[in-house]
């Protein structure tokens, strides 16, 4: 696929940067096969400096490069974006749009109906190899379109094929998904200060245990509350803990923040 691929980034900020970390360390892609836009010049350096790959300020440059395109602008961003590469852009390309709630019939409304194109909510991870991904398909994607950015995708870590309607759920929960996990991690290091552990150690100790907790899930298949009554002993220190989490609506809260996120991502999709 390396000898093949050539990949374009019409936007090269920080997700445009994860995913293209991800792809060059997995070798589906090499550093010269990659040219990313961006108006900012400090956004551009950033991107060569991390990826290695080229840069430009023009965005029809990006479109004659590569065949596949990932769009990763703001939302507000996209309309200019798509109108500058629209006489560039032909059936031979592939638009890959990552840009949070903006549905891909307003993308062929720019690009044309027989446009392919496909929706992707990534998230950061994919910077360490450990992305949660969802993807859904255009009208006229093709089934090597789909193969393609599921490889793309699988590279950095899940990715998982959903329909359309389902894409402002993934993006509260995946998209917006580390910075809870993030907030958690501090939450529980914070808990371990407290308690008397030095910062780093205690911040190394909270982050390989959420870690371990979500490789746990993965590998075995069971029900996280099948796993937490696994730790939670009848009497026990760990059962004590859940009652203040209980006590202090973590479930109910979580859950609230996903909603708003995703309720969020539909709203940015209107405008």
């Amino acid at each position: 696929m390396a000898a093949k691929l050539t990949l374009g980034f019409l936007g090269a900020g920080k997700m445009a940067s994860a995913l293209a970390k991800g792809f060059l360390r997995a070798k589906l892609v090499r550093a010269d096969q990659i040219l990313a836009s961006d108006p900012a010049e400090d956004a551009r350096a950033s991107f060569s400096r991390e990826t290695g790959g080229k840069t430009t300020a023009q965005n029809p440059a990006v479109a004659r490069f590569a065949r596949v395109l990932v769009l990763a602008v703001k939302p507000d961003q996209a309309e200019a974006v798509l109108a500058e590469i629209h006489e560039c852009f032909t059936t031979k390309h592939l638009l890959v749009s990552i840009v949070a709630g903006l549905p891909m019939a307003k993308l062929a409304a720019r690009l044309g109906e027989d446009a392919r194109i496909i929706r992707v909510m990534p998230n950061t991870p994919a910077l360490v190899g450990a992305s949660a991904s969802a993807f859904a398909l255009g009208p006229a994607a093709l089934p090597e379109d789909a193969e393609r950015v599921q490889n793309l995708l699988s590279a950095v870590g899940l990715a998982v094929q959903l329909k359309e309607s389902l894409l402002d759920a993934v993006t509260g929960l995946s998209g917006s998904g580390p910075a809870y996990g993030f907030q958690f991690i501090e939450a529980l290091s914070d808990g371990g200060v407290a308690a008397g552990l030095p910062r780093e150690i205690a911040t190394k100790l909270a982050a390989q245990t959420v870690l371990g907790a979500a490789q746990m899930v993965l590998a075995t298949g069971l029900h996280p509350a099948a796993l937490k009554d696994q730790v939670a002993s009848p009497g026990g220190t760990t059962i004590e803990g859940l009652h203040e989490l209980e006590k202090g609506a973590l479930r109910g809260t979580v859950m609230n923040a996903v909603r708003a996120a995703a309720e969020k991502s539909k709203r940015l999709g209107q405008g």
